[in-house]
């Protein structure tokens, strides 16, 4: 397969209602939902309940358990630039620092992508890591909608050049 796709957005959703819009241009492809993910994350900084709404949103009949509202607080603490990191125009040398809208996000798969017909691990390329990162999506068949199934792409990359004490 071996397929990718630059999704963009034109604004960065703060809320269920300003992200429902979006969310339902994204349910019928597995890489638009994969980026919209991405594009949710960014408000974690700015308001932690409003984006836990917005990921439950995203993953349909699954919520966030405690056990992975933790895993958001610990893997975005203090450490946003992870999340900018996904942004077309990014660097370690600029801290991450996003371009102007419209927001683009890279997203591939690859011959190990879909295990079976509803499920599918796509990959995420940050500017801070030398390989891209994996994000799991579900598919339900009954709608024929994507959802999110693990954010596991929140890993550690290269520290922005500013918080590098070596650089």
């Amino acid at each position: 397969m071996n397929k990718s796709e630059v999704i963009t957005f034109n604004y960065l959703p703060r809320n269920v209602a300003e992200l429902q819009p979006i969310a339902q241009q994204c349910f019928s492809s597995p890489f638009r939902m994969a980026a919209l993910a991405v594009a949710v994350m960014m408000n974690y900084e700015a308001d932690k309940d409003a984006t836990v709404e917005m990921i439950n949103y995203l993953r349909g009949p699954r919520p966030l358990s405690p056990y992975d509202i933790q895993f958001l607080r610990d893997r975005l603490g203090g450490k946003m630039y992870v999340v900018r990191s996904y942004f077309k125009g990014t660097s370690v040398q600029n801290d991450y620092t996003i371009p102007p809208a419209p927001f683009a996000i890279e997203v591939s798969d690859n011959p190990y992508s879909y295990p079976s017909p509803d499920y599918a691990t796509l990959y995420l390329h940050s500017s801070g890591a030398d390989n891209p990162r994996p994000v799991s999506l579900r598919l339900k068949p009954s709608t024929g909608q994507w959802f999110l199934w693990e954010h596991t792409f929140l890993a550690d990359i290269r520290q922005p050049q500013s918080q590098n004490p070596w650089a």
